[in-house]
């Protein structure tokens, strides 16, 4: 959790990601398990609560904001003051309801940067089953820019 607290400004209630399992050059691999009590789940269908579709994007985008920052860290170019903000959404796809208790297995993967925009793909799989996949961009932005 470490890691993802020093990676992201994100913090709890709005913190999707709860590990990082696995970085490479190329992208991320990282979980969370939903716990019954998320309060998102109170509102969203009471009596069969489901995680809402544009969290699970956000759990994704979360994730690609982690595996951003290190690369940039490893590259040597400056991260600190920087927020990564999301710039596009492309191809958002939903497969499988995601539920309380569940794990979510939240996949990134880079593909280029034009500028300061970062286009990335990204999967959520719960039990080995295609719950979301989406196509997006971040920009990692300072205080004073936008995106």
């Amino acid at each position: 959790m470490d890691t993802v607290l020093r990676a992201i400004p994100h913090r709890p209630p709005f913190l999707f990601v709860g590990n990082v399992l696995e970085e490479t050059e190329g992208g991320i691999v990282a979980e969370r398990t939903l716990r019954p009590d998320e309060a998102f789940f109170a509102g969203h269908y009471p009596g069969n609560p489901i995680m809402p579709g544009v969290l699970i994007c956000e759990a994704i985008f979360q994730a690609a904001a982690i595996y951003l920052t290190h690369k940039m860290e490893k590259a040597g170019q400056a991260v600190i003051g920087k927020t990564p903000v999301l710039a596009r959404i492309e191809e958002a796809r939903f497969r499988r309801i995601v539920r309380p208790g569940e794990t979510m297995t939240i996949a990134v993967t880079w593909k280029e940067t034009v500028g300061h925009f970062h286009f990335l793909k990204g999967t959520v799989k719960v039990a080995g089953q295609l719950a979301a996949s989406v196509q997006f961009a971040l920009a990692m932005v300072g205080e004073a820019e936008e995106a």
